[in-house]
């Protein structure tokens, strides 16, 4: 049987990625430090017998003992919210966390596939993102810690490949979106859906021009999959590229949701990129890949995630307590 190693586990991908393992027949190890994962997202795994789970903080040193054939690198803040409170855990994960795991790779002689992000291109100046655009990052801004930890981490991923022959794989993921989600992580879809059900007014920051593209986790999980069996050691992205404005999707939100509450726009962030839309043509021609589920069901199935939720999950202004790891 073969193994995989998954940092971030109980994360939002990274528990559909364990699903996806498990189903695929493999052993699968979880790893997270919980620092804005949840366990409930993966308590459903506890009881079969090839899952796994440890709690650990990638940004010291990684053992797992036995054999490994895979790692997937997905421990990291992906909220805005959170990165922008704790930054330097931001920078950690991206640097020393996938140092450690590269290591590991080379010491299992595992194939490691790491996330990446469309937050890699900054705010464009190139549209749709193609994988050979450099961005336009702000190294400094308050996003930079998460787009500079990604960029670094693409960097030291290809300088392992190219100096050590490690087999890597780089995913750029696009906005995605689905069951599992954290209502108050501060992205659009939770965001707009959360405000809905609490019976708020849809707060648009901007003028609401600016663009999304919204992929449903499932062809999310499925490109990074092919991604991790190809051959193909270049960044790749992985997206919809369905592009909508946030104006239009506030719209969108208010139909299926049925809420009488109106729109009102603050100011926008400080470098929030104005589009994003993926240039998928790599995926197509290479993993044969292209997303399937269409924005109004993945909306839907989206929206039964959140009713389902209790009230006290709705009403949580925060997430987690962050004092233990600001300290370090």
């Amino acid at each position: 049987m073969q193994r995989i190693l998954i940092t971030g586990a109980a994360g939002f991908l990274g528990s559909h990625l364990c699903d996806r393992f498990i189903d695929e027949g493999f052993h699968v190890i979880g790893m997270d430090n919980l620092i804005t994962g949840d366990m409930r997202n993966i308590e459903h795994l506890f009881h079969l017998k090839h899952f796994e789970f440890y709690h650990h903080d990638v940004t010291k040193f990684v053992h797992v003992p036995g054999k490994l054939d895979y790692i997937l690198h997905f421990a990291s803040p992906a909220s805005p919210i959170d990165y922008l409170k704790i930054p330097i855990q931001t920078l950690k994960v991206g640097s020393l966390g996938t140092h450690n795991l590269l290591g590991l790779a080379k010491e299992k002689k595992a194939r490691i596939l790491i996330a990446s992000t469309s937050e890699v291109y900054g705010d464009p100046l190139v549209h749709p993102q193609h994988e050979e655009y450099y961005g336009n990052v702000n190294t400094i801004g308050p996003r930079g810690v998460y787009d500079e930890a990604k960029r670094f981490q693409e960097s030291i991923t290809m300088a392992y490949h190219r100096f050590h022959g490690l087999e890597t794989r780089i995913v750029r993921i696009f906005n995605t979106y689905g069951p599992r989600m954290r209502l108050n992580d501060g992205r659009v879809i939770p965001a707009f859906i959360g405000q809905a059900l609490r019976g708020e007014d849809l707060t648009v920051f901007g003028d609401g021009t600016q663009t999304r593209s919204f992929c449903y986790i499932t062809d999310q999980i499925e490109g990074i999959y092919r991604l991790l069996m190809s051959d193909y050691v270049e960044p790749i992205n992985i997206g919809n590229p369905h592009e909508i404005t946030i104006g239009e999707f506030a719209e969108e939100i208010i139909k299926l949701t049925g809420t009488t509450q109106k729109v009102i726009y603050k100011e926008l962030p400080v470098d929030d990129p104005l589009q994003r839309k993926p240039d998928i043509r790599k995926a197509k021609e290479i993993l044969g890949w292209e997303p399937t589920v269409d924005r109004s069901e993945g909306m839907r199935l989206t929206y039964e995630y959140f009713k389902s939720l209790p009230q006290s999950e709705l009403f949580k202004k925060e997430h987690k307590d962050f004092s233990t790891y600001t300290r370090r």
